[in-house]
């Protein structure tokens, strides 16, 4: 679905991504982890058409997607998610899954004039549209209320919430699980294998949280110094000397202490 080859980002004189390649295949839930500054949110952020790359080349379903801004990548079904949630604050949880969806009719000033009873109807479909998505997360009990009121995880939630309002292919998924209690982060992973297997959804997450990365994601794709270091399942890469080497600075055989590492800096 997403093919990344031979990207390159500098900042200056830093080299966040240095010649990474990967694939991202189709119906895939694939994990990217790394240490810190390997260089995981600046590759997303090329990807997301959020940076352009210095070289290199992005596909998607084939077709040539390079240095395409956010919202040209949003219609053709690439979207990503934030670490920090970016929801509408002051609008209600329906509110802010009913802005999703492109070229609304009532965007445009003439059609509200003219065009009162399409625009109705159509509100009326997204209007259950988003009813439907509610209920698939459990958001109902939330639905009504202020998103800027939601506990870190809900908002989490409200933000795959938006991916649904639309028809995405590929899902980027920044630290889905920061700052979330384990009973939503469980039911946020509910949701991830449901979009997956249910919608078809393709999906690749940035994660520290080791054991959300085990539960959900094949393959999984580690980062080092700005490029790719091991693609593997998550047991391959836990006991990867290499991947431990860059985590802890040494090839460490201790499994209790690799346990340890991968758990806490993914």
């Amino acid at each position: 679905m997403i093919k990344v080859d031979n990207i390159s980002k500098s900042f200056g004189g830093l080299k966040a991504v240095n010649h990474a390649s990967l694939q991202i295949a189709q119906g895939s839930i694939t994990g990217l982890i790394g240490p810190n500054g390997a260089g995981k949110t600046t590759l997303f952020n090329i990807i997301a058409g959020l940076y352009q790359p210095n070289e290199g080349r992005i596909t998607l379903a084939g077709e040539d997607v390079t240095g395409l801004p956010p919202h040209d990548l949003f219609h053709k079904g690439l979207l990503r998610t934030f670490q920090i949630a970016h929801e509408f604050s002051r609008l209600t949880v329906v509110e802010n899954l009913m802005m999703v969806p492109g070229q609304q009719s009532g965007e445009n000033i003439w059609k509200s004039w003219t065009q009162r009873r399409q625009m109705r109807e159509e509100e009326r479909r997204i209007r259950e549209q988003a009813d439907e998505v509610i209920e698939f997360l459990n958001l109902k009990p939330v639905a009504g209320q202020l998103a800027g009121n939601l506990s870190g995880g809900q908002k989490k939630l409200l933000e795959l919430g938006r991916t649904m309002m639309v028809d995405a292919k590929v899902v980027l998924l920044d630290e889905v699980g920061a700052g979330v209690n384990r009973t939503l982060l469980a039911e946020i992973g509910d949701a991830i294998i449901r979009l997956n297997k249910e919608r078809n959804y393709t999906f690749c997450m940035i994660e520290h949280d080791m054991d959300f990365i085990s539960r959900l994601c094949d393959p999984v794709i580690v980062m080092a110094e700005g490029g790719i270091l091991a693609i593997g399942t998550a047991d391959e890469v836990k006991n990867n000397e290499e991947v431990i080497e860059a985590y802890l600075g040494t090839g460490l055989k201790n499994k209790k202490l690799k346990g340890a590492a991968m758990g806490a800096e993914a």
